[in-house]
């Protein structure tokens, strides 16, 4: 329970539905510092309990935090890449140790407040988008494995946002009033921030002429406009970070667009591919919308060709094969193919 809406109406789903509900937060920063921040609050989520009559415990969690989320990204800024810590978040922490803690407590199954769904069908978990297509988050969860999707539940995911808040109005939850999360919760002020020692380096174009200065990669991500300090007569945007020469790379926004990709760190959702080569859908961000693709495995890498061309392909980022509504798997990743 992070405090917020979604996990408290999550709680009472279960309960109307005849689950004995037990909740639990894991606190993921310092344990002598606030009890809350951008993502969660100890105190919102104590008090969502106690509104729906459910036991409560916190668990401190900010050391596996720190080492499986937070230096993990800290690596991927400062190489020149953008991450996408939920991703890690989610596979290495929320759900992992959320098992960990429901099996020392001998209780079978976990649920969470994400917007997707899980269905069995022949045996096995498929995971699928949320009802609610603008808050689905299925994209953070394609590295979740068939044991940890067999005994995850997740019942907001079939309903819209309005439906959830509307049932927390009518019990009348503090949640109901509370603001949503939006920053990225370890580094609220921008990740540039936790990195101050970050060398300056050339802003380039194209050609490789030098036109300014930047204040270090980690402030930067591909498809950025803003914050360059440049004057140029037409739009210059971050098409490229070169970790090699400590370089950010501009050019105008027809260069953003790559015909494809190549991903690492691949995992599937079934625990195989669909094949060696297949049609899908490929989200490369998480706001972004699937775009109808071409992917073929090659030894650890998938290579990924776009129907048409896609904007601000972003080392790091994750990009998740959809068939449908199924989640297929997903990987990392690692380079454009422009």
């Amino acid at each position: 329970m992070s405090g917020g809406v979604d996990s408290a109406v999550c709680a009472h789903l279960l309960r109307e539905a005849g689950y004995e509900v037990f909740g639990l937060t894991l606190w993921l920063w310092d344990p002598a510092g606030p009890k809350e921040n951008p993502c969660c609050s100890v105190g919102a989520a104590a008090l969502a309990a106690r509104e729906l009559g459910i036991p409560h415990e916190t668990v401190q969690a900010h050391d596996d935090f720190r080492r499986l989320v937070i230096e993990p990204a800290l690596r991927a800024y400062r190489s020149g890449k953008t991450p996408n810590p939920c991703v890690a978040c989610n596979r290495e922490v929320r759900f992992a140790l959320l098992l960990k803690e429901a099996d020392r407590r001998g209780i079978p199954y976990v649920a969470t407040g994400h917007h997707a769904r899980i269905v069995k069908e022949g045996g096995r978990a498929l995971l699928l988008r949320g009802r609610d297509q603008v808050k689905d988050q299925s994209y953070f969860l394609y590295s979740l494995t068939q044991e940890e999707l067999s005994r995850a539940l997740l019942p907001v995911g079939e309903l819209t946002k309005a439906e959830i808040k509307g049932i927390a109005e009518r019990l009348g939850l503090t949640a109901a009033r509370l603001p949503e999360s939006q920053d990225l919760c370890f580094a609220p002020e921008g990740v540039g921030e936790l990195i101050p020692d970050a060398p300056p380096g050339p802003i380039l174009d194209l050609a490789g002429r030098r036109l300014g200065i930047h204040r270090g990669l980690p402030h930067f991500t591909v498809g950025q406009r803003r914050g360059l300090g440049l004057s140029s007569p037409e739009p210059l945007y971050v098409v490229a970070l070169d970790p090699g020469r400590n370089a950010v790379i501009v050019g105008p926004e027809s260069a953003l667009y790559a015909r494809g990709l190549v991903a690492r760190g691949l995992h599937w959702i079934s625990g195989a591919p669909p094949g060696k080569r297949f049609e899908c859908r490929v989200q490369i961000r998480y706001r972004a919308p699937a775009a109808p693709a071409q992917v073929a495995l090659e030894g650890e890498e998938a290579q990924v060709e776009f129907e048409t061309p896609q904007r601000a392909v972003t080392p790091g980022q994750a990009a998740v094969f959809y068939r449908g509504e199924e989640v297929l798997g997903g990987g990392v990743i690692i380079r454009a193919l422009t």
